[in-house]
């Protein structure tokens, strides 16, 4: 059985939240929320948050236990993009995208995935 989670709107641009999520892709969840817990960057406590509300949807709404748990897939998806401008040299201006991102976990018990 395949759970997921889903954290939108995440004001993190999607290449740096990916190299996290590739940490964590194929581990058991138990192990793969210790490795985002010593991970020193924002996009890891990103991925926790959404790692831990998926690990929750499967306790509550299926009753499994996060020893058989793994994540499946920690996909990384483009979210809308604000654009801003900063002032630049000699009274212009350059424009910033500011990127977001939709992060999705799916983990799956053990014998769901053979």
């Amino acid at each position: 059985m395949e759970i997921q989670a889903l954290t939108r709107y995440a004001r993190m641009s999607p290449k740096k939240v990916r190299e996290v999520a590739r940490v964590i892709k194929g581990r058991p969840a138990a192990e793969a929320m210790e490795l985002v817990r010593f991970i020193p960057r924002k996009s890891a406590r990103l991925i926790a948050k959404t790692l831990k509300s998926a690990i929750a949807n499967a306790e509550n709404n299926n009753e499994l236990s996060v020893e058989n748990l793994t994540v499946v897939r920690a996909i990384i998806e483009e979210g809308p993009v604000l654009k801003r401008f900063k002032a630049a040299a000699r009274g212009s201006a350059s424009p910033r995208k500011k990127r977001m991102s939709h992060i999705r976990i799916v983990l799956s018990d053990k014998a769901g995935s053979n």
